[in-house]
């Protein structure tokens, strides 16, 4: 396993799972299987309805709280509810959450923020951070916060590779975790030439490539999956390493090229959704 040191100095597992659009049955098996396979970084939401299930599998397997590297997102719905942070925990089933993100930034997201302060100089979360944020917000954030953002999560692939925002975030001492890593299963990335050229190299697939040039360029990753064996291959990133001119080779495959684009009416209708965490499985 690698690891990224956020600018409060709590380390990061570089690879984790992701648990977007699974239910609670398949998140508590998926969240079990990585465990089982190494994994030590969990990825959640309230959005996701699934924060129940997931603390159940890392009750299952067994594992000591402190070795599992547990994030969640809040949602803008509970941004201005004063026990949004006691009640997530509470879902989660532990006494701290080790990176909580604002998840969207629609609604009341600077108190929200401040919500994810006060809990983090309580000592219920030791790190907090942003997802979809752009470089604007991000910047209004950096302007009245106490304590600084540690990451931002937001799309990230070799066809959108977020350059200039990356370029800021490093100056800030921001880390990029990626979602949608490998482009939203897009096929044409997936089987690009160069991909399979370097997967034929080092005896790996071409997600794996796609992964391990992730990790390489500081981004962390949480790809999701319910299949037991793509769990497996996900994980298995940290055995081989891209050389300096392969990695560049897939810098020049940047489109700028997004898959989800934020829009104010989409922010708008985030604010009106309530996710039902209290009716969850």
């Amino acid at each position: 396993m690698e690891y990224a040191t956020l600018n409060n100095g709590v380390k990061m597992p570089m690879a984790g799972i992701g648990t977007f659009l699974l239910t609670p049955d398949e998140a508590e098996a998926s969240v079990l299987s990585a465990l089982q396979c190494g994994y030590r970084l969990i990825d959640t939401a309230n959005a996701y309805v699934n924060e129940k299930a997931v603390g159940r599998a890392m009750k299952r397997s067994g594992l000591k709280r402190e070795e599992v590297f547990l994030e969640t997102k809040l949602w803008p719905s509970f941004y201005e509810q004063s026990d949004a942070v006691e009640k997530t925990l509470a879902r989660l089933g532990t006494d701290y959450i080790d990176l909580l993100l604002i998840h969207q930034p629609a609604g009341n997201y600077v108190a929200g923020y401040q919500r994810m302060e006060k809990a983090y100089q309580e000592g219920k979360v030791r790190a907090i951070g942003l997802s979809n944020f752009s470089q604007e917000q991000i910047q209004q954030i950096l302007d009245i916060c106490t304590v600084k953002p540690t990451v931002l999560q937001t799309e990230v692939h070799p066809y959108s590779q977020e350059k200039a925002l990356k370029q800021f975030l490093d100056r800030e001492g921001i880390v990029i975790q990626a979602w949608y890593p490998l482009g939203h299963g897009d096929r044409a990335l997936l089987e690009e030439p160069l991909f399979a050229e370097l997967a034929h190299k080092y005896g790996k697939s071409n997600a794996q490539i796609i992964l391990r040039w992730q990790i390489q360029d500081g981004n962390i990753v949480i790809p999701g999956s319910k299949n037991p064996a793509h769990i497996r291959d996900n994980f298995d990133l940290f055995d081989f390493a891209l050389t300096d001119a392969e990695m560049a080779e897939i810098a020049a495959m940047d489109r700028q090229k997004r898959y989800y684009t934020s829009t104010p009416e989409l922010l708008e209708r985030y604010v009106k959704m309530v996710p039902d965490v209290d009716g969850q499985k």
